[in-house]
């Protein structure tokens, strides 16, 4: 990571999150009102010098910055929301008795494999499924309508690291920096780490070089197999910019793997993170209608051209059958509002595509990228879900909906129509929101929800920070 003189830059605050690499401009009220100036004075009123240490070190003491209470409350508070890990500051052993009815939901059987798709700011609104008329996503809207479609699901974060961290660990966004690119990040329990002691073949593949955010760091610490851009072999890649491979090479490579994993007789689950849809928003050339380079427009209609690809050239394969494609985001193209944290920004798509599997269906129920982890090992069948704070999408159903939204430094927890955000200077402000239109209409917190969003929060930042987010193989140090 490059360094910076942040204090010589502290009295130029557009300059100190323009520059920064590690993504604190993402922390900003992105408003067209001077809201960065706001931003850092947050900060500030904490002090320079805090400000500072916390930059250091790539988070935000949670303990220091933000509001608190008694762990045994909060302790109680989560155990009532269905949060099983109990004790809450522990991990449970895997040894809970499922039921297995409740974990299929709608699907019909259990799949052998699992595909997770994480689509380079892919926002919801970009899908003819989602009501789009642009028609960017004919290959999307094809498998959404043959598959599960999740019409209420949003997004931690507004940066690549904060979905992979959500959609691997099952947190919720805690402040500062993502625990993919914080230091003791390993052997966490995440999905990988749990299926690769049950014997799966378990892997992580990029398009690009997956040092970039620390990622090759952190899936390889957790036991994912890493395969980036200099695993695949040059005649392979029919085109690359400088962010990385076209997705139809990602595919095409991740196809092989499959292949072999398969073959080795081993069940696989993977994690695909894409890279096309990225500036320069460049792309080989006669594979859409929109020549490259296609801005956003081309950039979404070429990944949908590389998925639509990718899943025809699976189905011919013999493992298909028992596998089952989650395709969503990493988080959205643009998270821009008059208010914080605006929710219509999350909103992301999530397609559970399996055939065989499971029918076509609406999933209209509240959910979050943290509820992916556990819902995965519940599908499966596997052993672990209760490591995750997120819920199983099927399990769990009568547990309260509910979803976080965040950026670098506002924490936030939707619930019953309200956001409740936590600030800095252990502040709080709410937000009324329409269902349909996911405006916000500023009214009083309520305390109830305040205390939830506390008691999440909070016992997430202390349970990384504590070493008690470790694999059940691999005890805190």
């Amino acid at each position: 990571m490059e360094s910076f003189d942040v204090i010589g830059r502290w009295r130029d605050r557009y300059r100190i999150y323009a520059n920064n690499p590690a993504g604190m401009g993402n922390g900003l009220r992105q408003t067209k009102d001077g809201a960065l100036v706001d931003c850092a004075d947050e900060l500030s009123g904490n002090g320079l010098y805090s400000f500072v240490a916390a930059y250091r070190r790539n988070e935000l003491d949670y303990d220091r910055f933000y509001r608190t209470l008694p762990q045994a409350q909060a302790d109680a508070i989560l155990l009532g929301l269905g949060v099983e890990r109990q004790p809450l500051s522990e991990a449970l052993k895997p040894d809970e008795v499922e039921d297995p009815v409740l974990q299929l939901g709608p699907f019909r059987q259990r799949p052998r494999n699992v595909v997770l798709i994480s689509v380079e700011s892919l926002s919801a609104y970009f899908l003819g499924a989602y009501g789009s008329k642009a028609g960017l996503t004919p290959n999307l809207d094809r498998l959404a309508s043959g598959g599960l479609r999740f019409t209420r699901f949003f997004a931690t974060g507004t940066r690549t690291v904060r979905g992979l961290e959500a959609l691997s660990l099952g947190v919720p966004p805690v402040p500062g920096q993502s625990i993919v690119r914080r230091p003791n990040n390993e052997h966490l329990a995440t999905v990988g780490e749990m299926l690769e002691h049950q014997g799966r073949h378990i892997s992580f593949i990029y398009g690009g070089y997956g040092y970039f955010d620390n990622m090759n760091a952190y899936f390889g610490g957790n036991d994912y197999e890493i395969y980036d851009r200099k695993y695949f072999s040059p005649e392979s890649v029919v085109f690359e910019n400088a962010w990385g491979v076209a997705d139809e090479v990602l595919f095409a490579n991740s196809v092989t793997l499959f292949d072999k994993a398969n073959a080795a007789g081993r069940p696989f689950f993977a994690h695909i993170m894409t890279t096309s849809n990225h500036r320069p928003f460049t792309y080989p050339p006669g594979r859409i209608d929109i020549p490259s380079p296609g801005g956003r427009e081309g950039g979404v209609k070429y990944t949908d051209y590389a998925i639509g690809r990718f899943i025809d050239e699976a189905r011919t394969r013999p493992w298909f059958a028992d596998t089952l494609f989650i395709i969503t985001a990493d988080h959205c193209a643009a998270v821009a509002g008059k208010t914080r944290l605006p929710m219509g920004g999350y909103l992301i798509p999530l397609i559970m595509y399996a055939p065989a599997l499971v029918g076509p269906g609406l999933y209209t129920r509240l959910a979050s990228q943290i509820d992916v982890p556990p819902t995965i090992l519940d599908l499966l069948g596997a052993a672990g879900d209760d490591h995750f704070f997120g819920q199983g999408l099927f399990e769990d159903e009568q547990l309260p909906a509910r979803a976080f939204v965040s950026n670098y430094q506002e924490l936030g927890y939707y619930k019953d129509n309200v956001l409740t955000v936590l600030l800095p200077k252990q502040r709080v402000e709410a937000f009324r929101v329409d269902p349909a239109s996911l405006v916000s209409t500023p009214i009083e917190p309520d305390p109830r929800l305040t205390d939830e969003a506390v008691a999440y929060y909070q016992t997430a930042s202390r349970a990384f920070r504590t070493g008690k987010m470790r694999s059940p193989d691999y005890p805190p140090k």
